[in-house]
C-alpha cells in the first residue's frame, strides 16, 4: 500500500496529469507523468474492461506493489512528479512480473518525455 501523501487523490490531480502530462504506453498499461514539487504520487485507473472485481482489485494490487518497488528504488531521489497508471484490458491476464516490468519501463519512459517538453515549453515560453 503506498501511503497517502504518495497518492493522487483528487479528480482535479487526475485530471492534470491526463491532460498535460507525457504519456507511455505498453502492452498492459499506459503512464501519464506529470512533473511537480510535491514529491512522487501516484493513482490508478482500473476500468470494468479489465474484469470482474476480484481481477480489478488483484490489478490493482499488483500495481500498487510495482509502483511501491519504483518509488523506493530507482526513483528515490527523484524530486517529484504525479503519475496516473491506466490498467488495459489485456492487464486482467497479465502475470506479475510482465506488469512489474511494463510499470517499471513505463514510468522511466513517461519522466523522460516529461522531463524534456519541460524544457521545451520552457525554452520557447510555453509554446511547442
Amino acid at each position: 500500500m503506498l501511503p497517502r501523501k504518495n497518492r493522487v487523490r483528487t479528480p482535479a490531480e487526475f485530471s492534470e496529469t491526463l491532460r498535460s502530462g507525457a504519456r507511455a504506453g505498453r502492452r498492459n498499461v499506459v503512464v501519464s507523468a506529470h512533473l511537480t514539487d510535491e514529491g512522487l504520487k501516484a493513482g490508478f485507473i482500473v476500468s470494468k474492461a479489465v474484469g470482474n472485481a476480484v481481477t480489478r482489485n488483484r490489478v490493482k494490487r499488483r500495481l500498487r506493489s510495482a509502483v511501491a518497488e519504483v518509488f523506493a528504488g530507482p526513483l528515490k531521489g527523484h524530486s517529484g512528479a504525479q503519475l496516473v497508471i491506466r490498467a488495459l484490458p489485456s492487464s486482467g491476464e497479465a502475470d506479475w512480473a510482465t506488469l512489474h516490468a511494463e510499470v517499471t519501463s513505463g514510468i522511466r519512459s513517461a519522466l523522460k518525455k516529461a522531463d524534456g517538453a519541460g524544457a521545451t515549453s520552457s525554452a520557447t515560453g510555453g509554446r511547442r
